[in-house]
């Protein structure tokens, strides 16, 4: 079977076995049925890339957080950054919470966006370009579940647990989308929206037992909030139902 690795730019479904090129094309189907503008990347459990539109770029709203997040952790083992007390309140705030006045303050002490372009290289995020504003970053699902699949291993080894515990610890009112779709799985995520232009994302890493898994679905211009959030877990289920 032929492994397609992150650099690929095509997306082979002919290679799949039957099973998976059915759950990857029904997901397709689904997200084309859907109003608005969807992409979505998928790294099945072979680390095997499947997507729709996933080179599409989108502003990133708040999934950059997690790339600030690994960026100040770096910075940290290098000595340059502190991690006391009120530092990990503040990454805490980010994440769990999404708090846009944390992100503003880590993002100034990371160096703003030439430190997240470097981060982007380095995963060969292609899509991803970073922006004076942080939630104005353009990245694609692509560039999101490259980044994801590699963050454990972005992450020096000290602080490791504490950026999963982070992701692991997103408060139950954005628990929407993947989560909803993946009840059962351990799942490390970050969401991101603009509620005033109907912009809803989603990226995450699932485990159960020795399966592994990355998703991440973007979306713009949907109808409303709700729709958003309904078509990113729609393809969740789709290409969730035979794990």
């Amino acid at each position: 079977m032929t492994r397609v690795g992150l650099t690929t730019v095509a997306l082979v479904f002919a290679l799949l076995p039957p099973s998976a090129a059915a759950d990857a094309t029904s997901a397709r189907h689904y997200a084309e049925s859907r109003s608005g503008v969807v992409s979505f990347a998928f790294i099945d459990s072979q680390g095997r890339l499947h997507g729709y539109q996933p080179n599409l770029r989108y502003r990133s709203a708040s999934l950059v957080k997690a790339m600030i997040l690994v960026a100040y952790l770096r910075r940290v083992s290098w000595g340059a950054l502190p991690l006391e007390a009120s530092a990990r309140a503040q990454l805490d705030t980010m994440i769990t919470r999404s708090d846009n006045l944390a992100a503003n303050w880590a993002y100034d002490r990371i160096g703003k966006g030439p430190t997240l372009d470097a981060l982007a290289r380095r995963v060969q995020m292609r899509s991803f370009a970073a922006a004076g504003y942080w939630a104005y970053s353009q990245t694609s699902a692509r560039d999101q579940v490259a980044f994801f699949a590699r963050l454990e291993r972005l992450v020096p080894p000290a602080y490791r647990a504490y950026a999963l515990r982070l992701l692991r610890g997103i408060v139950p009112s954005q628990r929407w989308g993947i989560p909803r779709a993946a009840r059962g799985w351990r799942i490390s995520f970050k969401g991101g929206w603009f509620e005033s232009r109907h912009l809803w994302h989603q990226v995450a890493v699932l485990e159960r037992g020795k399966t592994r898994l990355v998703l991440a679905v973007l979306t713009d211009r949907n109808p409303s909030d709700a729709y958003g959030r309904a078509t990113i877990e729609g393809i969740a289920r789709r290409l969730l139902v035979r794990y």
